[in-house]
């Protein structure tokens, strides 16, 4: 049970101005000139969304501590509007189990500020050769709804069929990090003009493009839920659409930095534009935008990928993909996608919220602002704008592609459950 909270002079949706009572972590009442003897958090006409769902996110712990934790993390998460998110499982040691991931699980809970769910492993130490064991890791108190080999691909046909006709049995999904390692072998950037000028072996788009249609094509015969990550190439989307107009059950996500930046940034050889998938050309990015309008891809997730400062500034072919995304992507999404109207408020949440909850299986995220519903929310500013800096944020790490830009929106509130977790910059729980 917690105290009432009033939310006062708010916009659900970026609509009419309202006041939100929120009693017992729900919403009691929505109207105007309402009153409460409880703590009260002035809006200031800001947009209420519901809260945001990150289905791709790296905590690093076990294991990996020194770049980030569950803690720093949920932190960082909090801070950018985000109440839930779900754990990649390449830790050390690898959540390939019920005794990892239900680590993973326990520690979110201990840190209190999103909801931390697992990802468990497809393959036993993510090495491809053999089903981890989905069951129970499924059953486990972790109550795992998703696994994924990310950071490398289940490249065996055979093993990732069997783990989709697991995944259907269990109604769980499977996230797919497309990518045909006999193409991409020592690739540092994607195979176009930019990487051959820069003399970087290419990542060639079709290495994307055939895992994303073989899987289809085995996810609709097992009649399995297939989440793809991270797309990057614009012939990916043409599979996507297809196979999702001939009923697979197929869902798809773009980052951040796949919706923003182009492999023009790779001039100055500089790490932190380092990722995988590799950034693009400026075709590909507006052919991501354009595809996450329409739906054929169904949410943005950040893929945060924090690397401690002996990881990512070094020389080019030696640091480690990857960059932070947990408190810039709404700012990424209102800058690309709300400004140019190819979203409005609805479709910010649906992209951010509550399909991604849909997908990940969370009955109590990415509800409706309405009475009787979760008081879980993202309170944002519409006309802030703020620079990035990557030593400012919550993170341990420090590896943002945004350093020195200036962005639009920013989360001054995250409410979970009723209870205010970040507020003006800082975690309040």
């Amino acid at each position: 049970m917690t105290a009432d909270l009033l939310i006062t002079d708010v916009r659900p949706y970026g609509g009419d101005t309202v006041d939100v009572l929120v009693r017992d972590g729900e919403v009691a009442e929505i109207g105007s000139g309402l009153r409460s003897d409880g703590p009260v958090l002035p809006g200031g006409g800001h947009v209420l969304l519901p809260g945001f769902v990150d289905l791709h996110v790296h905590l690093r712990e076990p294991g990996g501590e020194e770049s980030e934790d569950v803690a720093t993390g949920s932190a960082a998460a909090a801070l950018g509007g985000f109440t839930a998110v779900f754990a990649m499982p390449n830790t050390d040691p690898v959540a390939d189990s019920a005794v990892v991931v239900e680590h993973v699980a326990r520690r979110g809970a201990e840190v209190g500020l999103v909801d931390v769910h697992p990802v468990g492993a497809v393959t036993v130490g993510l090495e491809g050769a053999k089903l981890a064991e989905l069951g129970t890791m499924a059953a486990s108190r972790a109550g795992v709804r998703m696994f994924s080999d990310d950071g490398r691909c289940v490249n065996d046909p055979l093993i990732m069929r069997r783990a989709l006709e697991y995944a259907s049995a269990l109604d769980v999904v499977i996230a797919q990090h497309a990518e045909d390692h006999r193409l991409t072998g020592g690739a540092q950037a994607h195979e176009g003009t930019a990487a051959a000028r820069l003399g970087l072996t290419g990542w060639p788009a079709t290495a994307e493009e055939t895992v994303v249609a073989r899987d289809c094509a085995l996810a609709r015969e097992a009649g399995a839920r297939l989440h793809v990550c991270h797309v990057s190439s614009a012939h990916t989307i043409a599979v996507l659409r297809a196979a999702k107009a001939a009923g697979v059950r197929v869902s798809a996500e773009v980052t951040p930095h796949h919706l923003l930046l182009t492999d023009a940034r790779l001039s100055g050889y500089d790490p932190v534009n380092k990722v995988n998938p590799p950034l693009r050309t400026a075709d590909d990015t507006r052919a991501m935008r354009e595809a996450l309008a329409e739906g054929v891809i169904d949410v943005v997730a950040t893929d945060h990928a924090p690397h401690a400062a002996q990881y990512k500034d070094t020389e080019w072919q030696a640091a480690r993909p990857g960059m932070l995304g947990l408190q810039t992507a709404l700012s990424v999404v209102l800058h690309t996608m709300l400004e140019p109207g190819l979203l409005d408020w609805r479709g910010v949440a649906r992209v951010l919220s509550e399909r991604p909850a849909e997908i990940g299986g969370l009955p109590d995220q990415g509800r409706p602002i309405a009475v009787g519903e979760p008081a879980t929310f993202a309170l944002v500013d519409p006309d802030a704008q703020w620079t990035v800096r990557g030593a400012a944020l919550a993170s341990r790490a420090a590896n943002t592609p945004y350093e020195g830009m200036r962005l639009p929106g920013r989360v001054v509130a995250t409410v979970l459950r009723g209870r205010v977790t970040a507020r003006d910059g800082k975690v309040t729980a």
